[in-house]
């Protein structure tokens, strides 16, 4: 793609990974913003981000240091949203990207927020549960700064959790001197949590690709799914899927891949690999075992992605031969696998949408919380179901309209919302 000259240097795309390939996505969209193409720039620029050191006390008593993020991609149309992730692989480009997903996300389902990401370098398995909590609690203090219930809410995201949103409700609260349970989403139950959020995001995947496989004449029963990550989005969408009829043919994680032609019992699964303390997929009996180039060419109907981005690539899009990949990742799909698998007449459910579900729970969590009034589980599966059927339709509905990629559709819909509030406000002073 072509280098934007007035884009400060750490912020142009040459080697910039997944901040390259969100670029890349915001210029595919612009010939179709009309005059608000003008404020193209308010979605190449993060409107803030801040990189923090997190130093802590190790159990051997040495003092490490850790790198942290906390990116506020656009706030025009509310407060910042999205997760926080611990993983080695952590960069300041990736969490922007995922923060101008966040934006996009969240426009397109119509939320009140605007785009947040949130990380630490570190691979969180080497920690014990005492550092993971200093680590948390350190991080937290120094992202205090621009986080907060109006401001800022971090989530749960790769390799984070309820107990991690705990620890950092608290530090947060303590340092505010009062509790403060919007501050974060994804918490326990017994802090202010919301039912239903811990399966959101795989179960919205499910509900996108049921609307999806409708107007396509799929039937879902009996349906083939190759779902690629068994963590918290593949492990529900795996085992909504397989309620509902369709079979888990072929999982991959960082363990390796398994296949099944009639199908894995994601249930079972699961109660294997909790049984069995070390045990990994490679472990499941009956199942054959098969290399991660050859998961992508497993034949199904529908292909899951919800491990990290970049997945799909330029040299594997031409061997998946799914009809629909569904995106539970963030950014697993390159721009050039993209344009491979369209080609190929792949339809492509993308991240803003398909992996919609855990960002509309958190945010009924934080109505929940604002007003100290819980709704039920089945309320919330509703509410799910109906948000994410009416944001699919406006975007498929578009698509077929203008004949765009769906990801253009979503772009198309959610950067209108997003630029049209930035110019709304005006710039200031």
């Amino acid at each position: 793609m072509s280098a934007h000259p007035n884009l400060p240097s750490y912020l142009n795309p040459a080697d910039l990974g997944p901040w390259a390939t969100f670029l890349e996505q915001v210029d595919r969209v612009l010939p179709h913003l009309g005059r608000l193409s003008v404020w193209a720039d308010t979605l190449r620029r993060p409107k803030r981000a801040l990189i923090v050191d997190v130093p802590i006390h190790m159990d051997d008593g040495t003092v490490r240091h850790f790198e942290g993020y906390r990116v506020q991609h656009n706030v025009s149309r509310g407060p910042g949203k999205g997760g926080v992730r611990y993983h080695p692989g952590v960069t300041l480009s990736e969490v922007m990207a995922l923060a101008g997903w966040m934006t996009v996300k969240n426009a397109a389902l119509n939320l009140p927020y605007g785009g947040a990401k949130g990380g630490i370098r570190v691979d969180p398995k080497q920690l014990s549960m005492s550092e993971l909590e200093r680590i948390t609690r350190r991080y937290t203090s120094e992202i205090g700064i621009i986080i907060g219930p109006e401001r800022d809410i971090p989530a749960p995201d790769v390799n984070t959790n309820e107990r991690i949103m705990a620890w950092m409700m608290d530090t947060y609260s303590m340092n505010v001197g009062s509790t403060s349970t919007g501050v974060v989403t994804g918490k326990p139950l017994s802090l202010g949590g919301s039912l239903g959020r811990r399966d959101a995001t795989g179960r919205g995947c499910f509900v996108v690709t049921r609307e999806a496989m409708q107007r396509m004449g799929m039937e879902m029963k009996g349906a083939r799914v190759a779902i690629q990550g068994f963590g918290n989005v593949g492990n529900a969408a795996a085992r909504v899927f397989h309620d509902n009829g369709a079979r888990i043919v072929a999982i991959q994680d960082a363990a390796g891949s398994i296949y099944r032609p009639d199908g894995i019992d994601p249930q079972a699964l699961t109660a294997f690999l909790a049984r069995r303390p070390g045990a990994t997929l490679l472990d499941y009996p009956g199942v054959e075992r098969i290399s991660n180039d050859q998961f992508w060419e497993v034949d199904c109907e529908v292909m899951l992605p919800a491990a990290l981005e970049n997945q799909i690539t330029a040299e594997n899009a031409g061997r998946i031969r799914a009809k629909l990949v569904v995106e539970g990742a963030n950014g697993p799909t390159t721009p050039q696998a993209e344009d491979i698998l369209l080609a190929r007449g792949t339809i492509i459910l993308p991240d803003v949408l398909a992996n919609a579900g855990g960002v509309t729970v958190s945010y009924f969590e934080w109505v929940q919380n604002a007003s100290s009034f819980f709704w039920t589980e089945a309320d919330i599966n509703a509410r799910l179901d109906r948000a994410l059927s009416e944001a699919f339709r406006a975007i498929w509905d578009l698509a077929q309209e203008r004949k765009l990629p769906l990801r253009t559709a979503a772009f198309v819909i959610a950067c209108t919302r997003v630029l049209e509030a930035r110019e709304l406000r005006g710039l200031y002073p």
